[in-house]
């Protein structure tokens, strides 16, 4: 359908058309990325970024938060392998720096979600509120780093406590991500095991500290731009 210009990386508008079950021939927009439009990074593996927002995708499905709209890897794209993402409706009435100010709940999950896959890159843009409510994140093509790079705009709550239904669900998380996990597994298809082993440590950290994180010391703790 057309280019997201504003996009660091090839980001396309598609048309994708499938049987639903129960509905019959349905069509849906989509965000693709293919591969081959990804620039290469001093900081992350050549071609590995696609594979990093559909790993993305796994943990948010394996926390029951719907962080990351549905996202697959597909091999078949018009222009080559790639991503593919369910495109997301948003309302047109929400302010984001509004939002941040507020300290809203809703967007807790996001930060300890961030905090899990190492995303060096929530800026303001990458969140969207849906109309039904739901806030969901996208672009998490910089994540699952095997070194600390969490940049985020959410640092409202650093070191402070994490709820105890936050941490039930982290606690459950655990699991799934351990060697021979179902989460484990998704993961493999798309990391290295040291990063899949980095994200394992990561949410022991959470769990055993019970806090919000810190920014890292060495590493800036906000992206520029931060929207």
């Amino acid at each position: 359908v057309g280019r997201l210009v504003q996009a660091s990386n090839t980001t396309l508008l598609v048309r994708v058309t499938g049987e639903v079950a129960g509905r019959g021939p349905t069509t849906a927009g989509a965000v693709y990325k293919p591969i081959r439009g990804e620039r290469p990074l001093w900081d992350f593996p050549k071609a590995t970024l696609a594979h990093r927002e559909v790993a993305a995708h796994a943990v948010s499905e394996a926390t029951g938060w719907q962080i990351v709209p549905p996202t697959v890897f597909r091999a078949d794209g018009p222009v080559g392998p790639g991503m593919l993402q369910l495109w997301v409706e948003t309302r047109d009435d929400v302010d984001i720096v509004d939002l941040l100010q507020s300290g809203d709940p809703r967007l807790r999950r996001i930060a300890l979600f961030d905090a899990v896959v190492n995303n060096a890159d929530r800026k303001g843009g990458h969140l969207l509120v849906r109309p039904d409510g739901l806030i969901q994140g996208v672009d998490h093509g910089v994540t699952f780093n095997v070194d600390p790079k969490l940049r985020t705009i959410l640092w409202g709550w650093r070191g402070t406590p994490i709820a105890p239904e936050e941490l039930l669900i982290l606690a459950a998380l655990r699991p799934r991500l351990a060697a021979g996990g179902p989460l484990s597994a998704a993961l493999a298809e798309h990391l290295d095991p040291a990063e899949i082993e980095q994200a394992r440590m990561r949410l022991d950290g959470l769990l055993q500290s019970g806090t919000f994180p810190q920014p890292h010391p060495d590493w800036p703790a906000v992206p520029w731009p931060w929207y």
